[in-house]
């Protein structure tokens, strides 16, 4: 008796090439996610805070699972739609059906490995994701919090920009020898009432900022009048509070997991407000849909990878794209629909898996019934 999961040459065949197009799209599509959003946003960072490099470096690795968990189900699709379209072009689907071979069993393995990656996309997400975004975030802030002290430079300075345009703070730096500033002045227009100017004779950088000692500070009014003058012996500048808001504001509950999440959302519902608390619900339920994508994908792409044999040329990619761009519409759509509580969060987090789901039984019943 042949057993039901007997790998056949069929399907070694089948899974090579699958594997080989979905590496390939692995790292195609991290690579334009990456360029596209996260290395901006990182140079940003290295410009407007003086971040190191090799921090910056290191935080690009620690965001690299959760952008291939984004990168999985693209790739299993690209993969997908290219090599049946090859197989397609190559008339071997034909001769697979000459031999008796059903459109239902050339998809066989192609469902199987979208199964697998679907686990390892649900596994990712929920063991190593949290962790590494977590881990990302409090690098960030200790970086930015500490400041990049340029060792042996002279006659420097550094800005400090709110909101990416407008300038907060200025520092000018005469000297920076063994990890400590000499004669330091400050220019803080964080208050939108006054101006203050810190003046230090030393400083160095401590974990809750900047600490200078034997320091000047000079309060003037947006008019130019002087209200006050004091000294302090020392005093420290805190970056920390605004750029923890700002990371804690772009939360939305990639730093828990599933099982974290849930506990988290019963025991914080009274203290969250109800923008966030939105965002975490959608993003739980989104949790068990990712992984879904991966087979929704492959559902649609067979029977639109299945060409006529007139057509003479391989077109995987553009519906590659075509699927992916109209998933991400459907996925705003909802989201935001499910942001704003016009529909429920399991409703937002699902929708795009069952538009584009219906689409595609309804494709490869047809296209595995008729052809």
């Amino acid at each position: 008796m042949k057993m039901p999961f007997t790998v056949t040459i069929l399907d070694k065949y089948i899974l090579k090439q699958i594997f080989e197009v979905f590496v390939l799209g692995i790292v195609v599509f991290t690579s334009i996610i990456f360029a596209s959003d996260t290395f901006i946003s990182l140079i940003k960072q290295i410009s407007n805070y003086g971040m190191p490099f090799n921090i910056a470096f290191m935080i690009i690795l620690l965001n690299l699972p959760a952008v291939i968990v984004m990168t999985i189900p693209m790739s299993v699709l690209f993969s997908t739609v290219m090599t049946v379209n090859k197989l397609c072009l190559q008339s071997e689907i034909t001769i697979m059906k000459a031999c008796g071979i059903s459109i239902k069993r050339i998809s066989k393995p192609i469902f199987i490995f979208a199964a697998a990656m679907a686990v390892l996309t649900f596994f990712i997400n929920e063991t190593i994701v949290p962790v590494t975004t977590s881990q990302s975030k409090t690098l960030a802030l200790y970086a930015l919090v500490q400041r990049n002290i340029p060792e042996g430079k002279r006659n420097f300075s550094i800005k400090e920009l709110k909101d990416g345009n407008y300038l907060k703070r200025l520092f000018y730096v005469e000297k920076c020898e063994d990890k400590q500033f000499s004669n330091v002045s400050i220019l803080d227009l964080s208050d939108t009432d006054k101006i203050q100017i810190l003046q230090a004779k030393t400083g160095t950088s401590v974990l809750e900022g900047w600490q200078f000692d034997n320091a000047s500070v000079y309060t003037i009014s947006k008019a130019g009048k002087t209200l006050n003058t004091s000294w302090l012996h020392r005093t420290i500048v805190d970056f920390g509070s605004d750029i923890q808001y700002q990371l804690d504001k772009k939360n939305d509950g990639t730093d828990y997991n599933f099982i974290q999440l849930m506990p988290y959302l019963k025991g914080n519902k009274a203290n969250l407000n109800k923008t966030t608390l939105a965002k975490y619900r959608v993003s739980f339920w989104e949790k068990l849909a990712l992984p879904v994508t991966t087979v929704v994908f492959v559902l649609i792409g067979i029977p639109l990878a299945i060409t006529p044999p007139r057509v003479r040329h391989n077109r995987g990619f553009l519906f590659t794209i075509g699927i992916i761009f109209c998933y991400y519409i459907i996925r705003a759509f909802s989201m935001s629909l499910g942001y704003n509580y016009t529909i429920t969060p399991f409703w937002a987090a699902g929708l795009p898996n069952i538009i584009i789901g219906i689409a595609g039984f309804f494709m490869y019943k047809y296209k595995s019934e008729n052809l």
